[in-house]
């Protein structure tokens, strides 16, 4: 079974959210989505100071199986994107919840999506 981190957020489409600051919230793609994806080859990050909607393509990892969109689990300002990336994405793969986050969103008001799931309830998703 994929690691869960309890103290982050998730989505149906298999993205994680991090709160940084009350604002600010740092998203990547789950342990489960990397390793259902298999080696990651590219990624299309947000562009810096766009503004991205919930639940609204937002870039797209590629892997050599095939092509997936990346999904904003909230509405809000993109602040920061892991460049990173652009050179080795495989980042992903290896470290999913640390080196490999793709983007910071930070939001007008400090509140969450009521529709980001608990670690508990994404792993029944993902059983």
């Amino acid at each position: 079974m994929s690691a869960v981190p309890e103290n982050l957020r998730y989505t149906k489409e298999h993205e994680w959210v991090e709160e940084l600051a009350p604002n600010k919230f740092r998203v990547g793609i789950t342990d489960y989505a990397q390793s259902a994806l298999g080696d990651i080859v590219y990624i299309q990050l947000p562009k810096l100071s766009s503004q991205v909607l919930a639940n609204s393509v937002c870039g797209e990892v590629e892997s050599t199986k095939s092509v997936s969109e990346i999904y904003a689990p909230i509405t809000g300002k993109v602040v920061s994107v892991n460049s990173s990336l652009e050179s080795n994405p495989e980042i992903i793969n290896t470290d999913p919840y640390g080196k490999g986050w793709i983007v910071e969103i930070e939001i007008s008001q400090a509140t969450l999506s009521e529709s980001l799931l608990s670690a508990a309830d994404y792993q029944n998703l993902t059983a």
